[in-house]
């Protein structure tokens, strides 16, 4: 905690044991009232939850199986205690702010058996988990049941996925929640739409020794918890593809005295408002990272998405020493703190094994002349193997980080790993950055130097395919951003609409127009921000790196200034004195009105990025406006099909 500065502190509002009681219904409601909570123990734990009297939870149910043991089934309560908190946060990160505040109320239910369940209500939302005390030191889990029973057949916005082996990098397409099958799995959060404008998103949050949460149908109004089960064998398909191809009757091998994964509701009044939602991270574990000083986030030059494809230059452009110079000479020229080594830096299957035309010393030598740290990508399972010696090494080389790819997975063994090597590179100040699962994104305040996580369906789809497209752009920052920060890759040079778009994987191009790429950079939240295409490409366009250079990736303040899921957004966000903005839509072009009230008083110049006259047919067509604005300016700005706008302003 000692990260943190806390000002103000938890208020004790009662506290009280009532042993032998034989109530059976305790109620508990959000500090500003707006949510409540009704708890029922009968033949099992059932809650329900609305909003503004509303009803959205509806009978829904939890129990655990710890040594079939079914602890919430025909449960005795032998105490309960009630408790707030009031507090403010300051992150290490500052994903979305600079001060979170974190105010609660919660009920801790005790149960003849070992166990608890704590329900907790802030104003974001519902979180519940449970507590044992077993007198065995190691318990199997055999099955977590949570039932969220919705008073309504709704519309959910349904990550499907085929298997629990998945880089958990699906659309959120909606659907009728009756009309998921219980064979139909699917990724977080799931995002419900409940009516009148709220929404509700299932998430986890402090997943530590225990499988991640995922989600299957019951064709019915419900959506139900479900976990991949506990690998007893793997087998490795090249060098990356490591599956399970026999697993346990248990989903996890834990401690018999433990806390589990909170399960999350969050709640939003309106959709833009799951944009500034806090719950997940608030509920996650504080850092375990002491010495936090060195962990700089930033934007990154990153060599994969464009295929090494630099010219205009007298060296061979490739996986070598010359052309990673070449990106960090960029990467100094614009103030860009890191450059990445994807794959080709080392002979796959040997982490310590680079390939000759590389060195390694010579490259974070050069770049530390320049203020440009390397950072390193490798796959999971070779790291695993190697990881020790490997981190050491990286030490020594001063490398800044490392880049994490395929895990695939999210049963017990990989969230072991996730937390082992995170801690592992914060002893060695270094960052991680994984890619191949979305489950770190709900670890990041607990080891801030996991600094960004993928397991989203980004930018690289665009160089096989048309899937990564302006409508799934704006689904994302209401559902998959929920969890924590996303690597979805943004910064194509090249851009197209429908007409013109080719999947070409070595001179890829984007979906949407030119200032659809630049919101993205607003609207996106990652603090390891990537610049992914071409260095040379960026050279040729500096009007728009005088955007791209100085747009931060962490924030002090984040305001939605309006949006609705899968049709449109607009975000504002400060760092320090400047704001930026960032508007995008999906294929539907539009007009959007962007009022800056929200400045503060004084003059301020504009630097604005608005769809060109002719965006609707050459997505790269852009213009540049300069100018004066204040808080009492209100600004129309037109939006291409699949279009976009950003502005920067500052003092």
């Amino acid at each position: 905690m000692n990260t943190l500065r806390i000002f103000a502190v938890m208020t004790l509002f009662s506290s009280f044991v009532a042993y032998g009681s034989a109530q059976s219904n305790y109620s508990l409601t959000s500090p500003d009232g707006r949510i409540k909570v009704d708890v029922r123990a009968t033949d099992r734990i059932r809650y329900d939850v609305s909003y503004k009297g509303q009803p959205v939870l509806h009978d829904s149910q939890i129990a655990m199986d710890v040594e079939h043991k079914n602890l919430g089934v025909n449960p005795k309560v032998t105490g309960n205690k009630q408790r707030s908190e009031d507090k403010v946060l300051e992150p290490v990160v500052r994903q979305k702010f600079a001060k979170i505040r974190e105010n609660y109320k919660e009920l801790r239910l005790e149960f003849d058996g070992g166990y608890a369940v704590v329900f907790r209500a802030y104003n974001e939302g519902v979180a519940y988990r449970f507590e044992t005390s077993l007198p065995q030191g190691q318990v199997h889990v055999y099955n977590e049941e949570g039932i969220f029973n919705f008073a309504a057949d709704h519309t959910v916005y349904y990550p499907q996925e085929e298997s629990f082996f998945s880089h958990n990098e699906r659309k959120y397409l909606p659907q009728q929640m009756s009309s998921i099958a219980p064979s139909a799995v699917a990724t977080l959060p799931a995002v419900v739409d409940v009516g009148d404008g709220v929404k509700v998103a299932l998430a986890e949050s402090d997943l530590d020794e225990y499988p991640g949460l995922w989600l299957h149908g019951t064709s019915g109004p419900a959506l139900a918890a479900t976990f991949p089960p506990y690998p007893l064998k793997e087998q490795l398909e090249r060098d990356r593809d490591f599956k399970v191809v026999e697993s346990a009757d248990y989903i996890a091998v834990t401690k018999g005295t433990r806390t589990y994964p909170w399960r999350v509701i969050g709640i939003a009044e309106k959709d833009g408002d799951l944009l500034t939602n806090q719950l997940v991270w608030l509920l996650e574990k504080p850092p375990q990272v002491q010495d936090t000083s060195w962990i700089k986030p930033g934007k990154v030059a990153w060599d994969w998405w464009n295929a090494n494809n630099v010219y205009d230059v007298d060296f061979k452009s490739g996986v070598n020493t010359e052309t990673y110079k070449y990106y960090i000479d960029f990467a100094a020229k614009y103030g860009i703190p890191y450059i990445i080594l994807d794959e080709g830096w080392y002979k796959l299957g040997n982490i310590l094994d680079v390939v000759p035309e590389i060195n390694i010393p010579e490259l974070t030598a050069y770049g530390k002349q320049k203020n440009v740290g390397v950072i390193l990508w490798v796959v999971w399972k070779t790291l695993d193997d190697q990881m020790i010696p490997a981190l050491d090494q990286y030490a020594k080389w001063d490398v800044k980080g490392i880049k994490v790819d395929f895990m695939q997975r999210s049963d017990q063994l990989l969230i072991n790993f996730y937390n082992k090597l995170s801690y592992e590179c914060a002893k060695r100040k270094m960052l991680v950055d994984f890619h191949g699962d979305q489950k770190p994104s709900v670890m990041t305040r607990t080891w801030p130097n996991l600094i960004s996580t993928e397991g989203v369906r980004g930018l690289e789809w665009d160089k096989w395919s048309a899937e990564t497209d302006p409508l799934h752009d704006v689904t994302l920052p209401f559902t998959r951003m929920f969890l924590g920060p996303m690597d979805f890759t943004p910064g194509a040079m090249l851009n197209a609409q429908k007409e013109s778009f080719r999947p070409i994987h070595d001179r890829p191009m984007s979906l949407g127009t030119r200032c659809h790429q630049l919101a993205m950079y607003v609207v996106y939240e990652s603090p390891l921000q990537m610049l992914s295409d071409s260095p040379s490409n960026y050279l040729r366009e500096p009007q728009a790196m005088e955007f791209l250079a100085p747009v931060p990736s962490e924030w002090d303040e984040t305001k939605v200034l309006d949006g609705k899921i899968a049709e449109y957004v607009v975000v504002a966000r400060r760092n320090g004195k400047d704001w930026y903005v960032g508007a995008m839509t999906n294929w539907t072009p539009r007009e959007l009105e962007i009022d800056l009230s929200f400045l503060p008083d004084g003059n301020f110049s504009m630097v604005s990025y608005q769809d060109g006259v002719n965006a609707d047919r050459m997505g790269s067509d852009y213009r540049q406006v300069k100018g004066e604005v204040s808080k009492s300016t209100k600004l129309k700005v037109k939006l291409a099909p699949g279009g976009g706008w950003a502005a920067r302003i500052h003092p």
